[in-house]
């Protein structure tokens, strides 16, 4: 625990954010940061709980309630307070082998489950982790650190996105040869190419690429596995297969005029749009304007956001945001008790940087999309909607019954689709043999991440479906113990391991 009254005597306080008009005219990170004392402050309201259900990790109501990684949180806590940040970091990197990118943007289900949650503001848990990481960086307590011992194991690991990465620096930390394929022109996965440069700078990426390249972990671009090799040369030539490509077909929209120009995938929008701004701007044929447009957005979560976001910094002429399901309440709800992660009305930086240029919330509730209409030239130029009653049916599924007289008409000349996504590619499984759950995931039991192909595994989104970066970090972490124990028989690396 931190100071054993901290949590009586402080409020909690985040660092600011850059100002909303200010940051839209650039793609840097819009967090700051808090000086070493107030952090010390912050650390000292962590409370000596008894059972800490901040790291417990456990999905409750089909939402993470606590860390997924379970991590130390009122160990580096309590670290922080007393100034003994090289001490925290050790404590932090034990089961997290990438705080930098969980401290950005994971959604903090350990606050949600924080003792302190239950009547007072959670610890600043996130902000915490930020402040550790980086320090350890800056001070040089973080050096490459390769294996003393290989034991001569060759594993392919298929997809560089969290899952893949952490995957690989653990199965490296075991002694074995461990090469990364990647099909982008980047290493980083949805790290890189999924997530906009202002929440996830990119030199923080390829920091910990290198630093991993440096411990002799191999990363092979530009190259995708099934495709440019296939998939029998890999097993050929490695002792073990891990499969860590990502749920990557992102969901569509079966409405008139889905084939009209101007209609995207986010992910065909922002990974154009981040790959523009690394190779200094150039504007290739595949980079998708919003400048002066009316932009639609439709999807709620944190895609769309991500959308709303980099459309603003394009110079869009409006930007809208739809979402079929209603307005989350200000509080808990009594069906939504503390562990749970709160399912409450949140705005973030994309709504706020949006209210601040056009004056109000781009979102609009209980919206369905019925058509797009085109111009002459093929190219959108309306979409038109109806809203909705949301119900639960007797099974207990979301019904949605069209609210006669709303229908309404909407201009764009930019729709998004950022829907989530359904599952991963089907080449590769194919090719492999892999089989597949009921929801096109891989199928891969949860605890031994073993496919119905020897020797082949399955971690991340790719076989539990799109999650959070901190679950694919975690069964990352999962598969590689298992892999290990395939491999030698035995394994060294625990739950908790650095």
């Amino acid at each position: 625990m931190g100071k054993p009254t901290g949590f009586i005597e402080y409020s909690r306080e985040l660092a600011p954010d850059r100002f909303a008009d200010e940051r839209t005219l650039d793609y840097l990170e819009f967090h700051l940061t808090l000086s070493e004392d107030r952090l010390h402050t912050q650390a000292a309201r962590c409370m000596s709980c008894g059972l800490p259900f901040c790291h417990t990790g456990t999905l409750l109501s089909g939402m993470a309630s606590g860390c997924p990684l379970n991590n130390l949180i009122p160990e580096w806590n309590h670290l922080v307070y007393n100034g003994l940040w090289e001490d925290a970091l050790y404590r932090l990197l034990k089961t997290n082998n990438f705080p930098e990118f969980t401290a950005r943007v994971c959604p903090a289900p350990c606050e949600g489950s924080c003792t302190l949650a239950l009547r007072e503001e959670p610890v600043t848990i996130k902000q915490i982790e930020y402040a550790i990481i980086e320090r350890g960086f800056e001070e040089g307590w973080i050096q490459p650190d390769p294996p003393t011992v290989r034991t001569g194991k060759r594993v392919a690991v298929v997809g560089s996105g969290p899952a893949g990465l952490a995957c690989a620096d653990q199965l490296n930390r075991a002694g074995h040869w461990v090469t990364v394929f990647e099909r982008a022109d980047r290493i980083g996965g949805l790290l890189m190419y999924g997530i906009p440069n202002m929440k996830l700078d990119k030199r923080i990426v390829e920091r910990r690429v290198q630093l991993m390249a440096a411990e002799g972990v191999n990363f092979v671009t530009r190259t995708e596995v099934g495709k440019d090799i296939p998939a029998g040369q890999l097993r050929a030539e490695f002792d073990a297969i891990v499969l860590c490509g990502g749920a990557t077909r992102p969901r569509d929209i079966a409405v008139p005029g889905r084939e009209l120009t101007g209609i995207h995938f986010a992910v065909e929008f922002l990974s154009a749009d981040t790959r523009s701004m690394l190779d200094d701007d150039i504007r290739t044929s595949g980079w998708i304007s919003a400048r002066h447009k009316d932009v639609i957005v439709i999807g709620g979560g944190d895609t769309g956001t991500d959308c709303v976001a980099t459309a603003l910094r394009h110079g869009c002429a409006s930007v809208t945001q739809f979402e079929i399901l209603p307005e989350l309440p200000a509080q808990r709800l009594p069906s939504n008790p503390w562990p749970e992660w709160p399912r409450i009305q949140r705005t973030d930086y994309g709504q706020e940087e949006a209210r601040i240029a056009f004056g109000q919330d781009p979102r609009q509730y209980c919206v369905q999309t019925k058509r797009f209409v085109g111009d002459s030239q093929g190219r959108v130029c309306e979409v038109h909607t109806v809203r909705v009653e949301v119900t639960r049916d007797e099974r207990g599924g979301l019904k949605f019954t069209e609210i006669p007289g709303t229908e309404q008409r909407w201009p764009a000349q930019l729709v998004l689709l950022a829907m989530g996504f359904l599952g991963p590619e089907n080449q590769l499984l194919d090719q492999l043999g892999v089989e597949r759950d009921a929801r096109t995931n891989v199928k891969a039991a949860y605890g031994s991440f073993a496919t119905n192909v020897p020797g082949v595994f399955a971690a991340g989104d790719m076989r539990r479906g799109q999650s959070l970066v901190v679950w694919a970090i975690r069964e990352g972490r999962d598969a590689a113990r298992e892999v290990d124990r395939y491999l030698m028989g035995h394994t060294a690396l625990s739950r908790e391991s650095s």
